[in-house]
């Protein structure tokens, strides 16, 4: 998996199908089948945290940079860099994941910087994201389709991957131009009006 973190990364111990066999004991004398230990203080099995990483921010904000630009003239790292106020050394590197994944294109010489290869049109920020740091989400880097869970857990599956659809159904419906036009797909400028989108939990 490329990049610190995906943009979704549960957290926790890493997915196994579940037993209720013998309990295991970290180094740290914790269990890892989230029972309470000798102390009677409980062990969550999951920590779920949903985030958006620089990495990906700042990609998507230099692709916007790009998209904002003259196509007919290559944009340098340096003059994205200042206009976003991203470290050109943290830049470089996410340049060089964007060239990879066919979504920019380098020249090199006086004039020469990076430009788009395809219209902002067709460039999701869905796409972004999977160039910088792979799949949109997954459980401890594997598919949730690809974990079985046993017990009352077993469902829980389904829901991590209607956590990825609801992710899919922003994420591949906006587009670099959407962001650029300030026009963004009606449904999710729905859910960004709802006040309660606003609140931090």
């Amino acid at each position: 998996m490329k990049g610190t973190a995906s943009l979704v990364r549960w957290q926790g111990r890493a997915p196994r199908e579940y037993s209720s066999g013998p309990s295991r004991t970290r180094a740290s004398g914790h269990r890892t089948d989230g029972r309470p230990e000798a102390t009677g203080r409980p062990v969550p099995a999951y920590d779920l945290g949903v985030r958006i990483s620089a990495k990906v921010d700042y990609a998507v904000r230099a692709m916007c940079e790009l998209a904002a630009h003259d196509e007919a003239t290559p944009l340098k790292a340096e003059t994205i860099a200042e206009a976003q106020a991203i470290s050109l050394s943290f830049l470089e590197n996410i340049l060089v994941d964007l060239k990879r994944a066919g979504l920019v294109r380098a020249s090199r010489g006086r004039v020469g910087g990076y430009s788009m290869t395809r219209p902002a049109t067709t460039v999701s920020i869905a796409d972004i994201i999977r160039a910088v740091e792979g799949p949109l989400a997954s459980v401890r880097g594997q598919r949730p389709e690809d974990i079985a869970y046993a017990g009352p857990a077993e469902p829980l599956s389904k829901v991590w991957i209607a956590v990825r659809a609801s992710l899919r159904s922003v994420a591949e419906h906006v587009t670099l131009a959407d962001i650029a036009s300030g026009e963004l797909p009606e449904h999710v400028a729905t859910l960004a009006s709802d006040p309660e989108a606003w609140v931090t939990r």
